[in-house]
């Protein structure tokens, strides 16, 4: 086990301004000991003949190809509106603005 002691979770809590009960410290006294622990963990296997990843899978790009397909025609994509202005949809005014 790490060595978090509760003085330092208090004084870490002082600095950030957090205002912790004894059984947050308490709590919290464990819970980054154990964080500490499994870094320390890691740290041992992480060697340099380890490659770092990111990810376990490979990523991959997962758009479409962007191709240029018929589209509606103003007309037809204004022809459902109930109110328009010209080539436009016309709504409501939501921020009382003129």
């Amino acid at each position: 086990m790490s060595e978090i002691t509760a003085e330092q979770v208090a004084h870490l809590a002082n600095l950030a301004r957090i205002d912790l009960s004894s059984e947050e410290i308490s709590r919290l006294t464990l819970e980054l000991g154990q964080i500490v622990d499994s870094v320390a963990k890691v740290a041992e296997v992480a060697t340099p003949d380890v490659p770092a990843t990111s990810h376990p899978m490979p990523l991959t790009n997962v758009f479409r190809a962007d191709t240029v397909v018929p589209s509606l025609t103003v007309e037809q994509a204004l022809s459902g509106a109930p109110d328009r202005d010209g080539d436009k949809f016309r709504v409501p005014a939501i921020l009382d603005e003129e």
